[in-house]
């Protein structure tokens, strides 16, 4: 597939409150199908926020959430990816899902976990990266805070990332990082991100929007502001093929002096 069209969906998580959320998301995925879109990333635990003291109850009504967002999929023809609670083995971890075709297709739990804002006491830690083919191309996924961990980037490029997908509740006053960190993941990885952050207001935290499209070459393709809003870009993978060919980062990489990440 050599264009992508590609929609960011930024909405105010309604804190702890699954059914509200849900009816937010399905009105976005339908609004942006009707414009062709066939890739949507929603938010961080966009189901019911990061409310710690019912993440057991929220986790408990994953598996009824993504039979919905399966079936959105389904019937829209998207592919879909966000982060949700999940539970194993008594262990509660920030899972995103990749949903292709109206499957879950890939998962990947969040590995660095923010202990400023004590996730840390609350959730598991990933330990695996994710690089999953779809109907639109092959998928990198990390989780907000995995945003500061440059490493990470490069070993989904490695592997074969051609979109980086990136949801996110990262709050103000941190938004010249936000912006400067996506844009340096796109720059020096050559790839395309679509990073979905929440907005308005949960418990104390104040959170900005500017969720981002971004090109290969770093050029912002559509950007939002501190409301809901579902931006729209379509991702043109002959412009990524051209800025690797240009400038090949990937062939010229000095394995020999810092180390080859792939695989390891």
């Amino acid at each position: 597939m050599s264009l992508v069209k590609t929609s960011s969906i930024q909405f105010n998580i309604t804190l702890g409150e699954v059914d509200r959320n849900l009816a937010k998301v399905e009105q976005s995925l339908r609004r942006v199908a009707a414009q062709g879109v066939q890739l949507a990333v929603l938010p961080e635990m966009w189901s019911g926020g990061y409310a710690y003291r019912k993440l057991p109850e929220l986790a408990a009504e994953t598996p009824r959430v993504l039979d919905q967002v399966c079936a959105w999929s389904q019937e829209l023809g998207l592919v879909v990816v966000g982060s949700l609670p999940e539970e194993e083995a008594g262990r509660i971890y920030n899972t995103a899902f990749v949903i292709d075709g109206g499957t879950v297709v890939g998962r990947y739990r969040k590995m660095h976990l923010f202990s400023v804002m004590r996730e840390d006491q609350f959730l598991g830690a990933g330990d695996s990266c994710l690089v999953v083919p779809t109907s639109v191309g092959k998928l990198g996924v990390a989780i907000c805070y995995d945003l500061r961990f440059p490493e990470l980037f490069r070993r989904l490029g490695l592997e074969g990332a051609e979109i980086l997908c990136l949801p996110a509740e990262w709050p103000a006053p941190r938004q010249l990082h936000w912006r400067t960190l996506l844009r340096a993941r796109a720059i020096e990885n050559q790839l395309f991100v679509a990073a979905a952050n929440c907005c308005g207001r949960q418990g104390k935290l104040d959170f900005f929007g500017m969720s981002l499209l971004i090109a290969p070459r770093g050029e912002i393709l559509a950007e939002g502001g501190d409301s809901a809003t579902e931006l729209v870009a379509d991702f043109d993978f002959a412009e990524m093929q051209d800025y690797r060919a240009q400038i090949p980062v990937y062939q010229e990489r000095r394995n020999d002096i810092y180390g080859n990440l792939q695989g390891v």
